[in-house]
């Protein structure tokens, strides 16, 4: 269901047609929400200016002009609940939306180093380091504004993994995949595909390998794993299309690939919910 946007929202709206969302009536006068209520999508939303909202109970981040973004986790319930209190309203109105469940495919990666699959003791102090670090970088909730922009593929290649797919390691069951693969050479240049500032630069995890997170702004980062080469660094600023790393790998891999994931602080979400289908992209490039 569609309903009128803000004036300002306009461009966004064309974006979003473009790439198959459509803006929901959030049954609040002057709220548009836009994009897929479904597991591991991002949405987006905008209220009148000096508006307050939350998202189960999570007080959001606010641009100037009233625009927000929060994210569906892989698994989040079945009902979800927006609030809204307008500028010229004692009290928030509420909005209880239905979330579509996802099926998710599993897929078997064999070949993997024992180690890899089942880290030996003596590095599991290194793991819980690095992943409390990286929790914690997700905490970020900055006024950034990167998150408005029209998201673009960090590389183009062919998709060799998909979000949320259950993956089978050397015939172990593990946790989920949570970002998209693209299987490209090693040294194939991968862009920023918002603006933000780089929150995250690490050369060597045992994992993920050569690592890059970039905040986007209100809760929404960017990461990329397995990557050969770092070209920034921690609280550098970046622009969309900048180039930033090259794929690699490294870490936890069998081949050459990037790994593009996204977060909405720790939920993790789909990086296809942002971007044109991939043969969409490859398209624009040769226009």
């Amino acid at each position: 269901m569609k309903m009128g946007l803000p004036a300002v929202w306009a461009g966004f709206w064309f974006v979003s047609v473009a790439m198959g969302c459509a803006a929901a009536d959030a049954g609040i006068p002057g709220v548009a929400i836009d994009g897929e209520w479904r597991q591991g999508s991002v949405l987006f939303g905008q209220a009148p200016p000096g508006s307050r909202v939350w998202f189960n109970g999570r007080a959001l981040r606010l641009t100037a002009d009233g625009r927000f973004v929060f994210g569906l986790h892989r698994d989040e319930p079945p009902t979800a609940e927006l609030k809204v209190q307008l500028p010229d309203e004692p009290a928030p109105r509420t909005f209880q939306a239905e979330v579509a469940r996802r099926a998710y495919s599993i897929q078997r990666i064999d070949g993997l180093p024992p180690k890899m699959v089942t880290p030996p003791p003596e590095v599991q102090r290194r793991i819980a380091a690095e992943q409390a670090l990286v929790a914690r970088v997700r905490e970020r909730d900055s006024a950034l504004t990167g998150f408005t922009e029209r998201f673009i593929w960090p590389c183009l290649g062919p998709v060799s993994g998909v979000f949320g797919s259950q993956r089978i390691l050397n015939g172990e069951p593990k946790q989920p995949h949570y970002g998209v693969d693209v299987a490209v050479p090693t040294g194939t240049p991968v862009r920023a595909p918002a603006s933000g500032v780089v929150s995250l630069a690490h050369p060597d995890m045992y994992y993920t390998g050569g690592t890059l997170m970039i905040d986007h702004g209100h809760g929404l980062q960017s990461a990329f794993l397995h990557l050969s080469k770092l070209l920034v660094k921690e609280g550098d600023a970046v622009r969309q299309g900048q180039v930033i790393a090259e794929s690699g790998a490294t870490g936890r891999a069998t081949g050459a690939h990037l790994d593009w994931r996204v977060n909405w602080f720790d939920a993790r979400v789909d990086p296809q919910s942002l971007v044109p289908p991939m043969d969409q992209a490859f398209a624009e490039q040769r226009r």
